[in-house]
């Protein structure tokens, strides 16, 4: 027989035809496939050691024509299907570091916590005695280990005994393989008579029962097997075909082996799903728990089996562990899965409640958890006041990053959590990802916080972009996402910014599938224009800005310019004003995402129609360092009051003054009108707000403020900014970056921002027409005092 094949020569692949459904399964093998190659020619030798080579060349060698064949394995030699003559499979190395993988093929590549990850996401596996029979234990030896010797006989038995293997005896010998130590595992793999051993493991599939074949994907799991490998879709497809003759145990038994073997098997998990449908109620906690973590892996969320999984947590919620209390939050937050806020607080109450007793990966789960479902639960917040300072050095990167990824997006501002994670960061940062580095700059700077070593932290995450520059072609948002962080704190790296806005990458980021990331450009464009007056890189082009503007308008039409304390202010500056010509809706500054209430002022405190005040004269220049007055203090605005007898008078007795300019049909209809002396003609209203700037200055205080840039003449134009929450870091009055920017922007444009802020605007919705015009009235003339 060997004589016969060298005569032969190179002999094309062969392939095994495969059709894949879940109702029928066959297994036709016909070497007729391809014609036979010219004799006369040396067979080429098989390479004695190849590691991770179990992967299908993608097209037949030279001299051979394939016909329909949908699962293919190549040989050198030629293989008579009658007398099981010796198939000596040859695998390609580089076929599996080069091989493409398309969607749906199964391979899942390396998760995020496997990357410089100090915990074993798999930990909660370890903790009852039920998930022995529910998953593989990737950390147990399997004894007793294989020597190599023992493994040669043990292929040379598989060539005697070859068509006469049965089931029983494939299992058997692939268990045994499954025992060698790791280095042998290459060799094996890449051996002939092994994936002769695979072959006929194939064709005996419909021949075997479960446990059998949950038998052969342990073996797998134990060989490493790539994941990429067709041989595998075979094995999923029969389990899905016989997915309603599997007990509980085994389908989460199944889909775990998948798990270990990298592969995702979304079929197979779709049927797990079906299946656990009908026995959901008899779910325990450990199948609950692994159920949750391979929804995670697999990406998907069971729409149908999604509320009653929620009710069976909240059942069992007070009976999990920490370690499977994150399990449960990697999976749900992995999923996408929407649960109620409730379910979500009191996932989060059971977690503060085992919060010393947690381990890092737990903890980080479950922040991620609170992140995705936006609930802001401040005993746990709080509490990482003190747990993250404590943990921050044995955190990796990633870990780190969500950390701080979570405070952001909870605009959750805690210095004592930034601070230690700046500084566990900064030795790390040459392990970051470009991911990583993204989003730390991204957190950090969407909430405006300056960390104590922001020179070093800021430049160490730069760099980092800039080692890893060949990644942003791949995925590309990550760059966009660090230039706007860094360009809400006021940096602008030229390399990096230059690259972001070049054609190329301008034409690979516009034609991203995944994610819409024109609006991303657009700001970063927008924000140079404005604060690099002496760019000279390139820019986008004109029509994508115009674009992106037409969209981002229409959004804030359906959102933003509906809301009820932005239609109420519109209505009132309109009325204090003298009409609508004296105030436009619109965005000032569209690739801030935001729109304003734009008034032109004169020094005399005049209102002027837009149009008015855009040809009568030029705006003031620009002044970058001017603070707006919104963003002065009181103490800024006004450095000295004329404390007068009649003024502590009228304080004394609740009263306020309005300024000369309100007219006098604003003053309320309830009460009486003060005597106006005749040198001011000054109207007397009730309902003054008392300010603490007020009574610093009324009590006689130190002023700390500091000079005031020289105010310029002329028009005087206003963004009246209707502030919500979500602009400012919760519970304080920081604003957050973008919004931050915006101010800055603004000021440079020579606008002047004035804030209506909603801790002041939302509770005076509740009040009368005179009191909200008089605080717009206020707004607007201190501006020019």
């Amino acid at each position: 027989q060997q004589q016969q094949q060298q005569e032969h020569g190179q002999e094309p692949s062969y392939q095994i035809p495969q059709t894949t459904c879940l109702l029928e399964y066959r297994v036709p093998y016909s070497p007729s496939a391809y014609p036979i190659a010219r004799p006369g020619r040396t067979p080429p030798t098989a390479p004695a050691e190849l590691e991770e080579d179990l992967a299908i060349p993608t097209s037949p060698p030279p001299g051979a024509r394939q016909l329909c064949n949908p699962y293919s394995v190549s040989s050198s030699r030629r293989l008579s299907s009658v007398k099981n003559t010796l198939l000596d499979l040859t695998f390609s190395r580089p076929a599996v570091a080069h091989r493409p993988h398309k969607e749906g093929d199964g391979y899942t590549p390396r998760e995020d916590h496997d990357f410089n990850s100090k915990e074993d996401p798999r930990a909660f596996q370890r903790e009852r005695s039920e998930y022995s029979v529910l998953c593989h234990d990737l950390s147990e030896p399997q004894f007793p280990p294989l020597s190599a010797e023992e493994a040669s006989l043990l292929l040379h038995r598989v060539t005697v005994l070859r068509g006469g293997l049965q089931p029983d005896a494939i299992v058997d010998f692939l268990s045994a393989l499954g025992r060698l130590p790791p280095p042998l595992r290459p060799p094996v793999r890449g051996d002939s008579r092994f994936a002769m051993l695979c072959r006929y493991a194939v064709e005996s599939l419909p021949r075997m029962c479960p446990t059998q074949l949950l038998a052969l994907l342990r073996a797998f799991v134990c060989l490493e097997l790539p994941p990429g490998h067709s041989m595998l879709a075979l094995y999923e497809a029969e389990l899905c075909r016989r997915g309603g003759m599997l007990n509980r145990t085994q389908l989460l038994l199944a889909g775990d082996l998948w798990r270990c073997l990298g592969r995702s098997a979304p079929l197979y998990l779709d049927v797990t799903l079906t299946q656990l449908e009908q026995s959901w109620q008899e779910l325990s906690v450990a199948e609950l728990v692994q159920l949750l973590y391979l929804v995670g892996e697999g990406r998907r969320a069971p729409a149908a089996l999604l509320p009653r999984l929620e009710l069976l947590l909240l059942q069992y919620l007070e009976e999990l562990t920490a370690e499977e209390l994150g399990a449960v939050s990697l999976g749900l937050f992995k999923s996408q899965s929407v649960l109620s806020q409730c379910t979500v607080r009191r996932l989060a109450d059971i977690g503060l409640a085992q919060l010393p007793g947690m381990s890092n990966l737990a903890l980080v789960n479950l922040l991620k958890l609170l992140r995705f479902s936006r609930l802001e639960h401040r005993g746990l917040l709080r509490a990482l006041g003190q747990e993250v300072p404590r943990r921050a050095g044995a955190l990796g990167p990633p870990a780190l990053m969500h950390v701080a990824l979570t405070c952001s997006t909870l605009r959750y501002r805690d210095e004592r959590v930034l601070e230690a994670v700046a500084a566990a960061v900064l030795p790390l940062a040459s392990r970051c990802r470009n991911k990583d580095a993204a989003k730390l700059l991204w957190a950090f700077c969407s909430l405006g916080y300056d960390p104590r070593n922001r020179t070093a932290f800021l430049g160490s995450l730069i760099q980092q972009l800039r080692v890893r520059t060949e990644e942003l072609e791949r995925y590309p948002q990550h760059l966009l996402t660090a230039l706007l962080a860094l360009a809400f704190a006021g940096e602008f790296p030229s390399d990096l910014v230059g690259l972001a806005l070049s054609p190329r990458f301008v034409s690979l980021a516009s034609n991203f599938h995944q994610l819409e990331l024109k609006k991303d450009l657009f700001m970063l464009d927008g924000s140079v224009g404005l604060e690099l007056p002496d760019w000279v890189g390139p820019r986008l082009p004109s029509q994508l800005c115009h674009e992106v503007t037409k969209v981002l308008w229409g959004i804030a039409q359906e959102d933003m310019c509906q809301r009820p304390e932005v239609l109420e202010a519109e209505a009132l500056l309109q009325e204090l004003l003298g009409g609508p010509s004296f105030v436009r809706k619109h965005m000032i500054l569209p690739h801030t995402r935001s729109i304003d209430l734009e008034v032109c002022l004169e020094s005399s405190g005049r209102a002027l129609p837009l149009n008015e005040c855009s040809t009568l004269t030029a705006l003031a220049p620009p002044n970058p360092r001017a603070r707006t007055a919104s963003s002065r203090g009181w103490e800024e605005q006004h450095t000295a009051v004329p404390l007068t007898e009649d003024l502590l008078a009228k304080l004394l007795n609740n009263l306020t003054l309005l300024p000369p300019s309100q007219p006098a049909e604003l003053q309320p209809q309830h009460s009486t009108p003060c005597r106006a002396s005749e040198e001011n003609s000054r109207q007397i209203c009730s309902g003054v707000l008392l300010t603490e700037g007020l009574l610093d200055a009324l009590t006689g205080r130190p002023s700390t403020a500091l000079p005031l840039p020289p105010r310029p003449t002329g028009p005087r134009r206003l963004a009246v900014q209707v502030c919500s929450r979500n602009q400012y870091c919760s519970d304080t009055r920081f604003l957050m970056g973008l919004h931050a920017m915006k101010r800055r922007q603004l000021g440079q444009l020579g606008y002047c921002a004035v804030e209506l802020h909603p801790w002041e605007w939302l509770p005076l919705l509740r009040r009368s027409r005179a009191d909200k015009l008089a605080y717009l009235h206020s707004k607007l003339y201190s501006t020019l005092d």
